[in-house]
């Protein structure tokens, strides 16, 4: 029995129809719920809780005016640059070209002290972080034995001090990916490259890099969406403070819902942080469909 051409093309995406449905109803679902919410005056208490009004732009006009918002936006934009395209990323390639070239042992025992700190759930690595970076946690004890002055990093350096935090836990994934891209690099092309005599720094950067441009851009796009929605990791070590100093988007979005109980703003907040998730998803996207020189 044959099928008409518009059934058969029907039927190749038979195969990933659940995972569509299942796209549809847990991501797109909770979007468009945030998206609404937006626009009403829901609460977690009193009559908007249970009756929310339509109020439609006004939450995004109060982002506006709120100067908390536009400091978050900042702070956003430095944790994912810094901690995330910057740290993550060239520590994450820096460790996977030193590891390919080491001995094996050596290779290892990096490479399963740096994985450690991405396995641990976020909650215990957050913890972690707080107990090192606090007045009387790791660091200050190390510098206080090397005769060095102590200092409060989490209230003075705050947002230093997550990003440092974030790095640490999040390069594994980074040089995971950066490993195994190396490792499809054929050899007898650096070789030649060598032959024609070109120096290490000259190989890497010109053979190399070029080569595996497309895992540095799916690198890039799956850690900074990741970044953008650290939540945990911040709450714990700051709260956001000290006085709004490390309040990024998820972290306002929760204070304002859940803190203060306003789940319009807070979802108008969660929305702007949709927004600007999808606008670098969008940039990398296309990045990674620009044909290679």
């Amino acid at each position: 029995m044959r099928f008409p051409a518009t059934a058969r093309q029907l039927l190749r995406y038979l195969p990933v129809l659940p995972a569509v449905l299942l796209l549809l109803v847990f991501l797109a679902g909770p979007v468009l719920w945030a998206f609404h919410a937006s626009l009403t005056d829901a609460g977690l208490t009193g009559r908007s809780a249970r009756n929310p009004s339509w109020v439609g732009l006004e939450n995004y006009q109060r982002l506006l005016t709120d100067p908390v918002f536009p400091l978050s936006v900042l702070l956003t934009v430095v944790f994912v640059a810094g901690s995330a395209v910057l740290g993550q990323n060239l520590l994450g390639l820096a460790l996977a070209v030193l590891m390919r070239r080491a001995r094996p042992l050596v290779s290892a025992v990096v490479g399963t002290t740096v994985v450690a700190a991405w396995v641990l759930p976020e909650i215990v690595a957050a913890f972690a972080a707080y107990a090192y970076f606090s007045g009387d946690g790791t660091l200050n004890q190390l510098l206080g034995g090397l005769g060095l002055g102590r200092q409060d990093w989490l209230y003075a350096f705050p947002m230093v001090a997550v990003m440092l935090a974030n790095v640490w836990r999040g390069t594994a994934f980074s040089m995971l990916v950066y490993r195994a891209a190396l490792n499809e690099v054929p050899a007898e092309v650096t070789e030649a490259a060598q032959m024609d005599g070109a120096h290490g720094w000259q190989r890497f950067a010109f053979i190399t890099l070029p080569m595996i441009r497309g895992s540095i851009t799916t690198n890039l796009m799956l850690i900074t969406l990741q970044t953008l929605a650290v939540f945990t990791l911040v709450w714990v070590m700051t709260a956001g403070g000290p006085a709004n100093a490390s309040t990024t988007l998820p972290v306002l979005a929760y204070q304002e819902a859940f803190k203060f109980g306003d789940i319009g703003y807070g979802t108008a907040v969660a929305s702007v942080l949709i927004l600007i998730g999808a606008a670098f998803g969008l940039a990398y996207v296309r990045l990674l469909r620009e044909p290679r020189p």
